[in-house]
């Protein structure tokens, strides 16, 4: 390669399709809750409350080991970082099978909380270090949203529909191939992916000079900034809250909407599989314009509301769509009006990414792991108040001699509504143009 080339190398769009595929299967193994978690119920005869406190085990190491990532990521990149924690966590996924102890199972979902967390305040600061600042948000939109909801999508899809439906798998040995892929392409991460620009020998000066701008990214060095001294910063203060709210909403996408379907009266595979897929696919679709929306106000509004608008727009609409869906009379209607309540609501998914890296500068790892840890939280507890919530709004009735579970899930979908309005107005106070970045606060470390 000549690197004195006035013609940029094309490096970053490898990076950019290694990082969409992180994203992939992050969420592919993730979402891969929504099937077991009936198949755990059904065979171990697993209450409500037992499950979500198995959700919730996810969420203790998922949020515990954020803002160390983070630090981490920071000061040392997420080259080997990424690849160990993909490579622990497509291993772990199917020892979901291993074991119906709860204590085992508890195991099992700390570990695969632990092995996932991190992982996208590391894919920020890949967005960051090797992507344009004009259309960084577009590109957060595509790995974040569309990938990532993309993976969560095709999660249920591939599991239920095509490997336990058409293809008459079990649900264990559906896990075990949905973790090949995982394993795989952790060795192919390790092997093509570097830390930055000025790392990469296939990277030549026109690209680097592309990718900067006028941005000054230093690669001789690393800073740290404590989490105290960030959350000085009130709008991210603000955005703490705002992630607390929209990630505990979220839970019921990652480990209550197969349930719901099947109280709905749901029973073929391959129908649940769709049905639990097409909210996510909305979510796939929203967050890729969500960052179009963003890469376009921003030049016409500036940062401040470019990004707030949108934020609040979204969670807005996200909140009337809920009503109109659950509400509806059928399962297939149901599962259309979900896919608008995520297409929408998960506009917000890159403005978090591009609030995050706008607040964070060059501690935008960081700083995307507080509000990451923040989300975690919320994953953490709502969890532990939907499950015992089901349980009280179940009834057991006898049919053909068989006891039977009617729950209501209508309560659980009123608080996400609550919720998704109290972010849409947290997004009104977003400053992103208030920088975390106080030079005599920061503590230079050499990586």
């Amino acid at each position: 390669m000549d690197s004195n080339s006035t013609v940029p190398t094309n490096r970053r769009h490898l990076v950019f399709w290694l990082a969409s595929a992180t994203s992939f299967f992050l969420y592919t193994h993730r979402y891969a809750w929504n099937l077991i978690r009936p198949e755990l119920q059904k065979e171990y005869g697993l209450s409500n409350t037992a499950l979500e406190g198995l959700g919730t085990a996810f969420y203790a190491t998922y949020t515990l080991g954020s803002i160390p990532s983070g630090v981490v990521i920071d000061m040392f990149g997420p080259h080997i970082f990424l690849f160990v924690i993909i490579l622990i966590w497509s291993i772990t996924l199917p020892l979901h099978g291993v074991t119906g102890n709860l204590l085992g199972l508890g195991s099992v979902r700390l570990l695969f909380g632990a092995a996932q967390t991190g992982t996208y305040p590391a894919l920020g600061q890949v967005t960051r270090t090797w992507f344009p600042r004009s259309g960084r948000t577009q590109i957060q939109g595509w790995v974040a949203s569309f990938f990532g909801r993309g993976g969560a999508a095709f999660s249920s899809i591939l599991m239920g529909t095509i490997l336990m439906g058409f293809c008459g798998f079990s649900w264990r040995m559906a896990l075990v191939l949905m973790s090949i892929p995982g394993i795989v392409f952790a060795g192919l991460f390790l092997y093509y992916f570097r830390n930055t620009p000025e790392d990469d020998p296939h990277t030549n000066e026109a690209e680097r000079n592309l990718i900067r701008g006028d941005e000054k990214v230093s690669t001789s060095s690393r800073n740290v900034i404590s989490a105290k001294v960030a959350l000085k910063n009130l709008s991210l203060r603000i955005m703490v809250v705002q992630q607390f709210m929209n990630a505990g909403a979220d839970v019921v996408y990652t480990l209550i909407l197969g349930s719901f379907f099947k109280s709905l009266g749901v029973e073929k595979m391959t129908d649940l599989g769709w049905m639990v897929s097409l909210p996510l696919i909305g979510g796939a679709v929203g967050g890729v314009v969500g960052g179009i929306l963003n890469d376009w106000l921003i030049p016409r509004l500036g940062s401040r509301w470019g990004r707030s608008l949108v934020g609040f727009v979204a969670k807005s609409l996200a909140a009337a769509a809920l009503f109109v869906a659950i509400s509806q009379p059928t399962p297939e209607r149901v599962a259309v009006g979900l896919f608008f309540v995520k297409f929408f609501t998960d506009w917000t998914q890159p403005t978090v990414w591009g609030t995050a890296t706008d607040i964070g500068g060059r501690f935008s790892a960081t700083v995307f792991s507080i509000i990451n840890t923040a989300g975690n939280a919320g994953g953490f507890i709502m969890p532990l108040i939907f499950g015992p919530l089901l349980d009280i709004y179940s009834t057991n009735t006898i049919v053909n001699g068989e006891a039977v579970t009617h729950t209501n899930f209508t309560p659980m979908f009123i608080i996400v509504g609550v919720f998704y309005i109290g972010a849409g107005i947290c997004w009104l106070l977003v400053d992103c143009t208030k920088s975390v970045d106080v030079p005599d606060e920061i503590k230079p470390t050499e990586a």
